[in-house]
């Protein structure tokens, strides 16, 4: 596991500056206004990773098609090959967003703009101040998600499979969420920019509304589909049952999860980076290892998702109480 691991890890690394490009040239797009190419290019790279992934994970083979065989070619690079199909994926997309930015978008193409590119002190330490507290934010969140694999470890390989598919499938009901947040930041950091503070206040609560509808409908069908989901990646009976037990209790947080997602998109429309950040390091940190590490050696697996279920309510709940305070409106 720690070779291949490494590997892997060597490879993703390499990639590291085309998928930040691919993110910030996706988050300029997105702030001006423009949803649907980010989205569809990011559809494209997860298909391109799958088609990158099915030839160069395995060596070439017959495939049997009804009656027909059918020779497919293969690289047979394992998990090498499922690396460097992300990757590929990685960097054609984001020279595609790029392009894309520059030459075509109307509010962002550099062609034939005046003005200078120097950067002046007060875009530097606007950037620093909104920029810093979110980068500390993911390294936490990451060192966060790796001392959970820690405390899942002891349970067992079982636990550990069981574990990994079920925050594989759980994104199913997730991702939407991070989706309508990201249309939460445009609409919020537009409106907000016109000086309409009413209208801000409004999108807002829309936005987190219907993030908590969609993620609560999605957290409905999670709970009643979850056999036929961690079915469709295990045949093992231990891992489907732990996989479907950790699923059926975290659809239960999908609805305050939303709440979260979509309100911590609303408060980085106005720039507001610190307290959100500071809200999620004290609910996962404090709230979410504790509880999993306190309820792992007696409850096994099923603590460490019980306790991600009781965090992800608390940090719903903390991020509803700052949203209806408002005083994020006046952050600048």
């Amino acid at each position: 596991i720690q070779h291949d691991a490494s590997s892997y890890f060597l490879i993703f690394i390499l990639f590291l500056p085309v998928l930040q490009l691919n993110f910030l040239a996706g988050g300029m797009l997105r702030c001006s206004g423009n949803m649907h190419v980010p989205s569809m290019l990011n559809v494209l790279m997860c298909i391109m990773d799958v088609v990158f992934n099915f030839f160069l994970i395995y060596p070439s083979r017959e495939l049997e098609i009804g009656n027909i065989s059918v020779f497919v070619p293969g690289a047979g690079l394992g998990v090498e090959g499922a690396a460097l199909g992300t990757g590929l994926a990685e960097m054609l997309v984001a020279i595609m967003m790029t392009w894309y930015l520059c030459r075509c978008s109307k509010e962002l193409a550099l062609v034939g703009r005046p003005g200078s590119f120097f950067l002046t002190s007060q875009v530097l330490i606007k950037s620093f101040k909104i920029g810093v507290p979110m980068c500390v934010e993911h390294i936490v969140i990451c060192g966060a998600q790796i001392l959970t694999t820690v405390i899942v470890a002891p349970l067992g390989i079982f636990a550990i499979a069981a574990n990994s598919f079920a925050i594989t499938a759980e994104s199913l009901c997730y991702m939407p969420g991070y989706g309508i947040a990201d249309a939460a930041t445009t609409l919020i950091g537009q409106s907000l920019g016109a000086g309409r503070k009413d209208l801000t206040r409004s999108f807002a609560r829309i936005t987190v509304a219907t993030g908590m509808l969609v993620m609560g409908v999605m957290g409905g069908v999670m709970y009643w589909a979850a056999p036929l989901i961690i079915g469709a990646m295990t045949p093992d009976a231990e891992i489907l049952s732990l996989g479907v037990m950790a699923l059926r209790i975290e659809a239960f947080a999908e609805p305050m999860f939303a709440a979260a997602i979509v309100a911590y998109g609303v408060f980085i429309g106005t720039g507001d980076t610190l307290m959100p950040s500071i809200m999620n390091f004290v609910s996962i940190w404090a709230v979410r290892l504790s509880l999993a590490s306190c309820l792992a050696p007696s409850m096994g697996l099923k603590g460490v998702w019980l306790a991600m279920c009781i965090e992800l309510c608390f940090r719903g709940m903390i991020f509803l109480i700052r949203l209806e305070k408002g005083k994020w409106i006046k952050i600048t």
